[in-house]
C-alpha cells in the first residue's frame, strides 16, 4: 500500500572546491529542515564538484567513499530519502562517471544512476563544454521503488531525449528526479519548457535540483530549480540563489490525470514500440 502524499525540498545549494564546506553545508540544511518532517530531499547535479571536466577525474570517488558515505549517514541521522544530486564516480577501471545516487531512510543505497548522454555542446555566441573529455557514458534507465511510489531518476543533459522519461515512466514512475545543471544560454531558453514538456507527456511529477549561480565560476549555473506537476503546471520555482523549497506531492494526482486522459493507456504499441537495450 503506497502512501498518497509526500513532502520534498529540493536544495539549490553553492557549489564549494572543498569538499569539507560541502558537507558542513548539506549537514547544517538537514539539520534546518528537520523540523518540516520531509520525506525526500534533492540535491543539484555535481554538488561537490565545481563544473569543469578537469575537475571530474580530481574529484572522482569510488561508490561507497567519503562523500557517499557522507550522504548514506546523513539520510539515515534524519530519516530522509536522500536524492544525492550527482557526483564524479571513478570505476575499478579507473573510468570516470557522472553519477546520482538515492538513499532511502536506513541510509541504505536503492538506486544510482550514471549520466547516460555527455553534454557535448557548442552553441554559436553561447556555451561550449564537452563532458567526454573526462567522462564515461551510463547506460540504464532507472527506476527505483519507495514506500510512495515508484520514481525515476535521470541527469541533466539526459532529461532532453524524451525517451529517457517514457522509459522511466513505462516502468512505473510518478515522479522523475533530475539533478541538473542547465547554463546562461540554454537555462533561460528551455529549462522551464523541458520540465513542462516532459511532464506533460509522462503525466508524471518533474523535480529539476540546479545549483545556486555563482558568477564568478567558470560554468555560471541558471538555478531555477523547479517542480512541475503531472498537468505541466508549474508548482514552485525557485530564482538563481542560495535556497530551497518545499512542495507537499499529491500522488493521486498522477492518477486522475492519467486516467482523466490517458495517453499512457492510448500509446499505439501496434504501431510503434519504445523499449530499453539491457547492456
Amino acid at each position: 500500500m503506497s502512501m498518497a502524499k509526500l513532502k520534498v525540498a529540493q536544495l539549490q545549494t553553492k557549489v564549494y572546491a572543498e569538499k569539507k564546506q560541502t558537507i558542513e553545508m548539506l549537514s547544517s540544511y538537514l539539520e534546518t529542515l528537520s523540523p518540516e518532517n520531509v520525506d525526500l530531499i534533492t540535491l543539484p547535479e555535481m554538488f561537490a564538484c565545481p563544473y569543469q571536466t578537469s575537475n571530474f577525474p580530481i574529484y572522482a570517488e569510488r561508490e561507497g567513499d567519503g562523500l557517499w558515505q557522507t550522504c548514506s549517514e546523513l539520510a539515515k541521522q534524519h530519516r530522509v530519502y536522500l536524492s544525492a544530486g550527482s557526483m564524479p564516480e571513478v570505476d575499478e577501471a579507473g573510468k570516470v562517471f557522472n553519477t546520482a545516487y538515492v538513499f532511502d531512510r536506513e541510509g541504505k543505497q536503492i538506486a544510482k544512476h550514471r549520466k547516460a548522454h555527455l553534454f557535448d555542446i557548442n552553441i554559436q555566441d553561447g556555451q561550449h563544454f564537452k563532458e567526454s573529455d573526462t567522462l564515461a557514458s551510463g547506460n540504464h534507465v532507472t527506476v527505483f521503488d519507495t514506500e510512495f511510489c515508484k520514481m525515476g531518476i535521470c541527469i541533466c543533459y539526459d532529461f532532453r531525449f524524451p525517451e529517457i522519461a517514457r522509459l522511466m515512466v513505462t516502468k512505473g514512475a510518478k515522479i522523475i528526479l533530475v539533478p541538473a545543471a542547465f547554463n546562461m544560454t540554454t537555462g533561460p531558453a528551455h529549462w522551464e519548457l523541458m520540465f513542462r514538456s516532459r511532464a506533460v507527456d509522462n503525466q508524471a511529477y518533474t523535480l529539476g535540483t540546479a545549483p545556486a549561480r555563482d558568477s564568478s565560476s567558470e560554468y555560471i549555473s541558471w538555478g531555477h530549480s523547479i517542480a512541475v506537476g503531472p498537468w505541466g503546471n508549474v508548482i514552485g520555482e525557485l530564482e538563481e540563489g542560495e535556497g530551497y523549497m518545499i512542495h507537499e506531492l499529491d500522488l493521486d494526482v498522477v492518477d486522475q490525470v492519467r486516467a482523466q486522459l490517458p495517453l499512457l493507456h492510448h500509446r499505439r504499441t501496434d504501431m510503434y514500440v519504445l523499449e530499453e537495450v539491457r547492456k
